[in-house]
Parts: structure tokens; sequence; C-alpha cells
């Protein structure tokens, strides 16, 4: 018996009758038909309506992140300017402070670090010197107008002032053709608290009348303006302000070496083992220590006195002294301060002649605490910190 098969056009007429039966079952068809038809005509006027704020987004977006990043470069530029200008807040050997210094160095690193924005313009206003309140340094950044200044606030600004404001992108679309940018910087010039191995001392004393009572020009002559005294103000023999500044008992050659190289490791360590100071990683001019004192001023130094005359060199600073004489003297270090050696004398009068000074150390730590302005090495500053 024959298999009828169905052509090719027969199935597809079949699959349309049958389609179409269904269709005549299902009432709902052909509406949902039409509103899918609908639906999918509905997309073109919703985008066109949509379109204004997406552009005002993408708008927002670039016009957003190029002011973000001309305000990341001003920062920088700032941050830089104010670090560089404050180390020139350093008083001179007369105590003077420069701030027309001050001001050419705040715009040259601001110049240096904004090449692209050619011209660039700080005004006079715009860097301000003075001195930190110490009262509200931890809620804000109040200079005072008195003492020594120690703080420069640097403001960068590209508006209708100076520089001109920022073109925009996107933002012209609504009208809005320009923004401006402005910036602040502030740092501070710590002064130093903490003296590590090679911080530049000089093994001998100063009775803290004498140095409190110091002005910055005068030239104090050691041994011959400094001698101790007893208690009834006679001077005590062998010993006028030489320091053991490490072992007890230093001999010559370690004390030749602290005025050439400065501060041992080994001296803090054995000043650390005797218990005379708290850590053996650096000396805290904020904790006062008894120091041994050392015999007269030995004809012995002279080869290291003599090779730094002009340099600088950090001297520790006592109120009481125990003993009799020589090297039986103790000296109770209050406080350090810096002077420079200017010469000496090794005859029969022998003496060593120094001048206070004001200097800058990168090597020394400050004092972290900006509130607490005591315990720090008199006159010594280092590391600019930047403050908000």
């Amino acid at each position: 018996m024959r298999t009828h098969r169905k052509t090719n056009s027969q199935r597809r007429r079949g699959a349309v009758q049958s389609r179409a039966k269904f269709i005549s079952h299902d009432p709902h068809f052909v509406r949902n038909e039409f509103r899918t038809t609908f639906r999918r005509g509905a997309v073109a006027p919703l985008v066109a309506l949509l379109m204004v704020p997406l552009i005002g987004m993408v708008a927002l977006a670039v016009d957003y992140g190029y002011l973000c990043a001309v305000k990341t470069d001003l920062q920088r530029a700032a941050d830089a300017a104010a670090l560089a200008g404050v180390r020139d807040l350093v008083p001179n050997e007369f105590g003077f402070q420069n701030q027309a210094t001050v001001r050419n160095r705040v715009r040259t690193y601001a110049a240096a670090n904004l090449q692209n924005m050619s011209g660039f313009t700080v005004a006079d206003s715009d860097i301000e010197i003075g001195r930190y309140n110490p009262a509200t340094i931890n809620t804000k950044v109040e200079l005072l107008n008195d003492g020594i200044y120690d703080t420069v606030r640097v403001k960068l600004r590209r508006d209708a002032t100076l520089n001109s404001p920022v073109s925009l992108f996107f933002a012209r679309i609504f009208g809005i053709q320009t923004a401006n940018v402005t910036v602040t910087a502030t740092a501070i010039l710590q002064k130093a608290s903490f003296i590590y191995p090679a911080g530049d001392v000089l093994p001998f004393t100063i009775p803290v009348e004498t140095w409190d009572n110091w002005t910055l020009t005068k030239e104090l002559i050691v041994y011959n303006d400094t001698k101790m005294t007893d208690g009834v103000g006679n001077p005590v023999p062998g010993n006028w302000g030489t320091l053991d500044i490490g072992y007890t008992n230093n001999s010559v050659a370690d004390m030749n070496d602290q005025i050439l190289t400065g501060l041992r490791q080994p001296d803090i360590d054995a000043l650390y083992d005797d218990g005379r100071i708290a850590s053996n990683e650096f000396f805290d001019t904020t904790e006062p220590s008894w120091f041994q004192g050392d015999t007269g001023l030995s004809q012995g130094l002279k080869q290291s006195v003599t090779q730094v005359y002009g340099k600088i060199k950090l001297i520790p600073i006592f109120d009481v002294q125990n003993g009799d004489v020589g090297g039986n003297l103790e000296y109770h270090i209050i406080k350090w301060g810096v002077v420079k050696v200017i010469t000496s004398e090794w005859g029969s009068n022998p003496y060593v002649k120094v001048q206070k000074q004001s200097v800058y150390d990168g090597r020394l730590r400050p004092q972290k605490d900006l509130s607490n302005t005591g315990g720090t090495i008199e006159g010594v500053y280092t590391t600019p910190v930047l403050v908000r």
C-alpha cells in the first residue's frame, strides 16, 4: 500500500490553516499583537524625552572630571610652594626673616609645577605669613602676627580675578561657559626635639641664665664668660663646661670625633645603658638629664675645634651642677640650643668663642604635637609639615 507524502507546499498550507484556526479560537490574540506592536513604536519618543538629562549627565561627568584634574594640579603646586616657601622663614644670624624671599620662592615653585598654565600669577594677598596659634591648631589654623613666623598659607586661584576661570566643554550647552577653581595649602616650619646619631653636637655646656640673656648678635666666650662657680661664688677648678656626651669618661679622641662627625650611636647607647636617657635610638631634648663633666679645655681638642669654625652646632644648656672639681662635676641639662663656632684660643687662658644662631636641619626630628611648643631645640627648625 502506497503512503501519501505531503509536499512542502501542502505542509505550509496546513500550518497557515492551523494558525488561522488558533486565531479564531483566541479572541485576545489580535489585541495582544496590536498592543505589542504599539509598545515597540513608543521607544523613539521615550529616547527623545531622555536625551536632555542624558546630555546633562555627560556634561556633568566630563566637565566635573576636568575640573577635578585642574584642581589636583593646583593643589599639588600649592603644597609644593608652601613647603618650599616656609623653609625661607628660618631667621638669619641677626634674627631677620625675609618675607620677600618667601613670596618669591612660593611664586617660583608654583610656576614650576604649573608649566601647562603659562603666566600663572600668585597675588601678594594670597601668600599669608605668620605664626600659627598652638591653642587652636587642632581645630583650625589661625595665623598670629607676633613672635617668630613659622607658617605660610598659599592660595592658588583660577577665577575672574587671576589666571582666568576654567573653560568648560559640554556645560556650554546649558549656558555655563566657565568655572572658578581655588585651592589652599598651609605649611608649618616645625622645631626640632629629637637628636639622632650624626647630630652636630658640641661637647660644651652653657648656664641657662647666660643663654636666656644672650642675643643673636653677641659672641659668647665659653670658659671665660661661663666659668662654673660653687655655692658661694668661687670658681670651680678644673672644669668650665666641658661635657661627656655619652660615656662618663670620654677620651679626648671621643670628644674630637663628636665635634667633627657629630653624635654617635655608641654615645646614645652609653647614655641609655646608664639610665640617663629613655631610648637608645635618639636623644629626646624634652627630657632633662644628668651629664658627666670632663676636665678643662684640653689642648687635644684644638685640632677639631679649629676645623669647625663657621659651622653650626647643637649645644646643651644646664640649670644646676653637682660635684666639686674636674670630672667629678655633673650638669643637669634641661634644654639645647644652636650656636656657630667663631674662633678659639689655646694659650694660657683657653676659650672657644661661639655665637647664638638659627638653622634648618632636616636630619633632626620635630615635636609631633604642634600644640606643644615646649621641649624643642631653640633656633633649630626641621621638616615642614602640611596642615589643613
